[in-house]
């Protein structure tokens, strides 16, 4: 990949992008999307490699390597695509649509969240196939994973920690500092705490020790907002990712803008161009050198005509 600033990948995905992520091979990057795809595109020839779709709308998918890939969605069953085979192969399903999927590389197991209000364990390896389910407040909107704690975002603002040595019941048991309905989770890399983002234009810094010492160092700053004649409109906060080697992490909004941030010193490093719609999700390649940018309309102003979706990938290499 030359080392220009934007190149727009072809063959996008038709409807509203929901997920994109790296594989582990940097030039390999994963999407979904609402128009039912799951694809495959190598960015240093600009192609699409790989296509394959579920019965309905696709709302995430992760990986366990280059070779096995997981998706789930509004059809509410979760798939496994073995790349080499090129064959589909039914992990299992919820009650209701699926809206986040882990990969757990310690124990080889995939964790989904559904709006059935579960968290449900899958081995692919094991004839049951499901290992685990539970109970969560209310409808999963985000989940992510670091070290052994799983952490939950839901509906009506709950956050849950789970400890997947001890599933009886979660560790921790919290109510969003936000205000307003929860969009993302992303843990820090160091395993110390998470980002939280929601609808209104604010991202919180939290700590999982719950110690009065750590908790004091936990905080929320407004972004992504656009001043209009005076007016402050706040947009929803879709998308984080972490920086893989700086630590620093990019936030993606509904106002056309992806930002970069240092947590720890509670600074704005940048701000990119605006690009044409909502960014509905971002991903750093795994050595740092890439960031891919989903540019799709997130419908935080309601049905309206909008730009095409559309995936580019930005090399850092003249900007971090």
């Amino acid at each position: 990949m030359q080392p220009a600033l934007d190149i727009e990948l072809n063959q996008p995905p038709e409807d509203g992008i929901t997920k994109i992520t790296f594989l582990p091979q940097d030039n390999l990057l994963l999407a979904s999307s609402w128009d039912t795809s799951v694809r495959i595109y190598d960015t240093l020839h600009n192609s699409l490699r790989l296509k394959y779709n579920h019965k309905a709308s696709v709302l995430d998918c992760c990986f366990s390597d280059n070779l096995h890939l997981f998706s789930a969605g509004i059809d509410r069953g979760i798939i496994m695509f073995d790349v080499a085979g090129g064959t589909e192969i039914p992990l299992g399903s919820h009650n209701e649509p699926v809206r986040s999927l882990v990969w757990d590389p310690t124990s080889n197991a995939l964790l989904s969240g559904g709006w059935d209000l579960t968290l449900r364990v899958w081995d692919p390896r094991s004839q049951d196939r499901q290992v685990g389910c539970y109970q969560q407040p209310e409808r999963v909107y985000a989940m992510d994973l670091t070290g052994n704690y799983i952490i939950v975002g839901t509906a009506a603002r709950h956050v849950w920690i789970w400890d997947l040595r001890h599933m009886n019941e979660p560790v921790q048991r919290r109510e969003s500092s936000l205000k307003y309905q929860t969009r993302c989770v992303r843990a820090f890399p160091d395993g110390d705490g998470y980002v939280l983002s929601s609808t209104e234009g604010r991202v919180a810094m939290e700590y999982i020790d719950p110690s009065s010492e750590v908790q004091a160092k936990k905080y929320i700053f407004k972004c992504h907002r656009v001043n209009i004649d005076g007016i402050d409109y706040a947009y929803p906060v879709n998308t984080i990712a972490y920086h893989p080697i700086q630590g620093t992490f990019a936030t993606g909004g509904g106002d056309g803008h992806v930002c970069i941030w240092d947590g720890k010193h509670k600074k704005r490093l940048a701000q990119l161009r605006k690009y044409p719609i909502s960014i509905s999700s971002v991903d750093f390649s795994s050595d740092g050198a890439y960031l891919a940018i989903a540019s799709s309309y997130t419908f935080e102003e309601g049905e309206k005509d909008h730009p095409p979706d559309k995936i580019y990938v930005r090399s850092l290499n003249t900007f971090m």
